[in-house]
């Protein structure tokens, strides 16, 4: 989580993600106020949620855990974000990003009633051999 006091990113990789203002204020606040925290090892610690070692985040059982202790059920938390962004992103796009198999998001996909047929899949910045665009006429 960085904060410079005017703009707000979480780093869930690179580049940084800004986070809007009404968000921001719970994980702000929550860093105000982390767990494990009192440890020589931790006390500047950037995580969200600091591990045991020094420089290293929680571990995903360990955050699984606790969401559980809130009655967070994680399992179906993760289905439903994966299928909201199913039906916002092409299935393959999705797979690629999140290390599924394709045929799983497309699966997912056909589940929740969202269809994506128009999207052909693979490398788009390459016209196909023998393609000349149509030379432009008055008409």
């Amino acid at each position: 989580m960085l904060h410079n006091g005017e703009a707000t990113l979480l780093r869930l990789g690179e580049p940084a993600s800004p986070v809007p203002a009404p968000v921001a204020a719970l994980p702000l606040a929550y860093n105000a106020d982390r767990g494990n925290m009192n440890t020589a090892t931790n006390q500047a610690s950037r995580w969200l949620f600091p591990g045991r070692r020094a420089g290293q985040p929680a571990r995903p059982d360990h955050l699984s855990a606790l969401l559980g202790e809130i009655g967070i059920p994680v399992a179906a938390a993760r289905g439903a974000a994966i299928r909201q962004q199913l039906l916002e992103l092409p299935a393959p796009v999705l797979a690629d990003a999140l290390g599924y198999h394709d045929k799983t998001t497309s699966r997912l996909l056909r589940e929740n009633g969202g269809a994506w047929s128009r999207y052909a899949a693979g490398d788009h910045t390459r016209s196909p051999a023998g393609w000349a665009p149509h030379p432009l006429t008055d008409g």
